[in-house]
């Protein structure tokens, strides 16, 4: 091979960690974004106008609405499962795989929530200032306990961040050992239970919030399970003694 051609085959590999280092930096702010939109939603505030199809029938929008949520909790367990995976990551590039990944879960929620058929019915709604100072300060407190709980099994691994940034720069990727960081020594789920206060910590609540606050629990649930079958057979002996140890989505044990 001549020097030419090595210095070509040299730039064309940089342009293409380039590439990916782009993609990894556009799924995250992707992601950002929709998990902003579901913040606002969850307050009741539609920074986004939806497509309402029909308001005069609740049939029609219960029915629209399980099927969104059908479909994304299909996409988010499905891709998250080693077996499509490994087929995956034949198909694009390895270090993608988690940003890419991300990216169409980000999608999905989003189209989700845009399409999400609203109900207008009123479930409950408080008055009290007191009592309503303190669902909202439930409310900011579940979000932040979410966000936190990312940045305690590093939130750029998490994200894809950091493993499109390591190919950039030419490193390998090696995935982080089990440990327990902050919260997680006393709750082995804290995004999950971050998001589940965010959904249901609310002043107001309308039937189309209550079925979609509803059905994302039974997806966490079911979602949790799945995760815990796949930690084990990753961590083997280490995680079941962390899963018989620390509580699950609340610090006592579950």
């Amino acid at each position: 091979m001549t020097f030419r051609k090595k210095q070509q085959l040299t730039q064309t590999s940089r342009g293409k960690r380039f590439a990916l280092l782009i993609y990894g930096i556009a799924a995250y702010a992707i992601a950002m974004l929709t998990i902003l939109y579901l913040i606002f939603y969850s307050a009741g505030k539609h920074p986004l106008a939806s497509i309402s199809l029909n308001q005069n029938s609740i049939f029609l929008a219960l029915s629209i609405n399980l099927l969104l949520v059908f479909l994304f909790g299909l996409q988010h367990s499905i891709m998250a499962r080693p077996f499509f995976k490994q087929w995956w990551t034949q198909k694009i590039p390895v270090a993608v795989e988690r940003s890419t990944y991300v990216l169409f879960s980000a999608i999905a929620l989003a189209t989700l929530l845009y399409f999400w058929q609203p109900i207008q019915i009123t479930i409950w709604s408080v008055n009290n200032i007191k009592l309503k100072y303190f669902f909202w300060g439930l409310f900011g407190c579940g979000w932040i306990y979410f966000v936190l709980a990312t940045f305690a099994i590093n939130h750029f691994d998490l994200f894809g961040l950091r493993q499109v940034y390591l190919y950039w720069k030419g490193e390998t990727y090696q995935e982080f050992p089990f440990m327990k960081r902050w919260m997680y020594n006393f709750n082995r789920h804290p995004i999950q239970t971050g998001l589940l206060i965010g959904l249901w910590a609310t002043p107001y609540m309308k039937l189309d919030h209550l079925i979609l606050s509803i059905t994302l629990t039974f997806y966490i649930l079911i979602g949790i399970a799945l995760e815990e079958r796949d930690l084990i057979r990753i961590y083997g002996e280490e995680y079941q003694r962390y899963r018989d140890e620390v509580g699950g989505l609340f610090p006592w044990k579950n």
